[in-house]
């Protein structure tokens, strides 16, 4: 029993020490209370995430970074296997080839329809001559045979003549028309033919474009936060590899009570203060007020439970104070955001901003 008590005063012991060391030392950390135009809220530091996923399904063939790496935008981070692309764009290359001949042995037969429908024209031409001819000839004899100077069969003979040149222009004429339909139907052929050639070409295009996009690059600067797929894994379309954090927006999501939320601009003054680091005060600027409460009762009939509605907000750290200190940034940190509600109001000492050298 004697045991009993003494050990538990050796633990009522430990707990009075704890309690007079460290309530004075955590009420040293606590900022002093705000002054008339101020707000603060707790939360933790976010930042824009960034999917690298591939394309197209695929294997992913290799991955150039780690975990917490920082990169920079346009830097490889990952690269897909291309075997069956490469494949298929030599394939559609092979199909260009053939289908530029297609184009050239089109036009080449082009040409050679307007040559025989040049040799049409002259035979037309000859024909007609030959049928001007042979109706002159046709005449005489008619003429002739009235006067009793030529016999009839002089005249029937040239009269046959007449008719079967007459033929023989009909004819040409049609061969005309016909050599007028090939140049017709060549020339679909070219056009045909140049169709082809631009649908390879856009395939190949396409395939080269799939090609490129299976090398993963950073669309911007940031740190790898964790590979979600691995070397030799095959991703479907859209699949993620790599999750990365955009370090250029950098944001402390926190709430407000209604009463200070309405009063917050976008674009107003903020500071933060991390947890981590209590002895610096980071400049900050409102970007976002939510237009609707977060937390709200179950029913809000009274101003006073209007009261206890809270309101989501960002404030977003400066780019280019993120760019200085890049290295330095992480998300997750919890710390408290301070909100200038009043324009006119000074900030207080121990929220005047204070940054790491460098």
């Amino acid at each position: 029993m004697n045991a009993t008590l003494k050990s538990w005063g050796l633990r009522l012991g430990v707990v009075a020490i704890v309690a007079a060391v460290g309530v004075p030392l955590w009420r040293s950390l606590q900022p002093d209370a705000l002054p008339e135009g101020f707000a603060a809220g707790n939360g933790r530091i976010e930042a824009v995430e960034i999917d690298a996923a591939a394309k197209i399904a695929g294997r992913v063939k290799d991955i150039l970074v780690n975990e917490g790496d920082f990169v920079t935008a346009g830097q490889v981070l990952a690269v897909m296997d291309t075997a069956v692309l490469d494949a298929q764009l030599k394939e559609a290359q092979a199909q260009l080839r053939q289908v530029e001949i297609a184009v050239e042995t089109a036009r080449s037969l082009v040409t050679q329809r307007q040559a025989e429908r040049e040799a049409a024209v002259a035979v037309v031409a000859q024909r007609e001559a030959e049928l001007v001819a042979a109706q002159k000839r046709l005449a005489r004899s008619q003429d002739l045979g009235t006067r009793g100077n030529i016999s009839p069969q002089q005249i029937d003979d040239d009269r046959a003549e007449f008719q079967s040149t007459k033929a023989a222009v009909a004819a040409a004429k049609a061969n005309l028309a016909a050599a007028d339909a090939a140049i017709g139907s060549a020339t679909s052929q070219v056009v045909g033919a140049e169709a082809q050639v631009e649908a390879t070409r856009a395939t190949l295009q396409r395939i080269q474009a799939d090609i490129d996009d299976s090398t993963l690059r950073a669309p911007r600067d940031g740190r790898v936060q964790y590979r979600v797929a691995q070397p030799g894994e095959v991703l479907s379309a859209g699949g993620a590899v790599l999750n990365m954090v955009d370090l250029a927006d950098v944001y402390m999501t926190f709430f407000l009570p209604t009463a200070d939320a309405g009063r917050v601009a976008l674009g107003g003054e903020a500071r933060i203060v991390l947890d981590a680091a209590p002895n610096l005060v980071i400049p900050a600027s409102i970007s976002f007020v939510a237009d609707v409460a977060q937390f709200t009762p179950k029913t809000v009939e009274t101003a006073e439970e209007r009261q206890k509605l809270m309101f989501r907000v960002k404030a977003r750290i400066p780019a280019d104070l993120l760019k200085r200190h890049i290295t330095s940034v992480k998300t997750g940190l919890p710390g408290m955001t301070y909100v200038r509600l009043d324009p006119g109001a000074d900030w207080p000492a121990e929220l005047q901003v204070r940054l790491p050298n460098g």
